[in-house]
């Protein structure tokens, strides 16, 4: 399996900067709607670990993609 490390590389940036702004954005958006702060902390959190698994793993498909299109 190859897989282009420029992009791996970009993934490993960019996923946790899509993580943090996921949870900045879902987090003040859910504690205007619950009393407590526990669950929209839990809530926000969710979202950051699945918006960094979606992009690393976006980033890993497409630089094997690249890497079988290019090589």
């Amino acid at each position: 399996m190859i897989i282009n490390p420029i992009t791996f590389l970009i993934g490993l940036v960019f996923a946790p900067v899509a993580a943090m702004m996921a949870f900045l954005i879902t987090y003040g958006e859910y504690q205007h709607h619950y009393p407590d702060k526990a669950t929209p902390l839990k809530l926000a959190l969710e979202a950051a670990v699945v918006t960094f698994i979606f992009f690393l793993a976006l980033s890993i498909i497409t630089g094997w993609l690249l890497g079988k299109i290019i090589g």
